[in-house]
């Protein structure tokens, strides 16, 4: 496993990548509205990565030691969620010299690879890497459709999470996978009111949501 101090670096360097390249917004008096129905005073586009090719391939050589920190048994192949992940999956597998596959959200089709575009045998080891990660639920969906295909998966890789532990406890951890991220909210929160790009009442908001996403998506007419 990688060590407390290499974890936070990557956590911490994440974060300001993503502020950087204006990737990261908050706007606690006009919430977003998440796919999922939550209103949020943050939203992060990670797609914004894929165009800033300096910063993409430094996340991407955090991504691959997190991978490989992460796990004991062997992988055979890195798999992208459509189709934000698809990106993070293509590059991360070309840097590990490892085939991609690509999971989608509905079948396509019949039979057991109705989800799943690639090829590989019954029984092999594949990661699931998404951009993001609220609650987990569209999550657990793709690893249902890996499986149906006969592939064993175990763990998720994200770039950015909100930090919702529990909520992950209930929607992946209930279906026996482990999900690892390079940096997350708590964090993005706090390299961003260090830098002034939040204010101290912005920052205050967004850990208010934080506490209980919830409870203040609810207060705002969300669900």
């Amino acid at each position: 496993m990688a060590n407390q101090v290499d974890r936070r670096h990557i956590a911490e360097r994440t974060a300001k990548i993503l502020i950087d390249i204006e990737a990261v917004g908050a706007r606690p008096q006009e919430p977003f509205t998440l796919t999922s129905g939550t209103k949020s005073p943050v939203y992060i586009d990670c797609r914004r990565l894929i165009s800033f090719v300096p910063e993409r391939e430094e996340v991407i050589g955090f991504l691959e030691q997190v991978v490989r920190d992460s796990l004991q048994g062997p992988i055979d192949a890195i798999a992208g969620g459509e189709t934000a992940g698809i990106p993070y999956a293509a590059f991360l597998s070309w840097k590990m010299r490892l085939p991609m596959l690509y999971v989608r959200k509905k079948p396509k089709g019949f039979g057991k690879n109705a989800m799943v575009e690639g090829d590989l045998a019954d029984g092999a080891h594949v990661v699931l890497v998404e951009d993001l990660i609220f609650d987990g639920g569209s999550k657990v969906n793709f690893i249902n459709g890996l499986r149906t295909a006969g592939l064993s998966v175990n763990h998720a890789f994200t770039i950015a999470s909100y930090g919702f532990h529990d909520e992950y406890a209930k929607t992946l951890g209930s279906v026996g996978v482990e999900v690892s991220w390079l940096t997350d909210w708590p964090t993005i929160v706090k390299v961003a009111e260090g830098a002034g790009y939040f204010s101290t009442d912005t920052a205050a908001l967004v850990r208010e949501f934080l506490a209980d996403p919830h409870k203040w998506s609810r207060a705002r007419g969300g669900k």
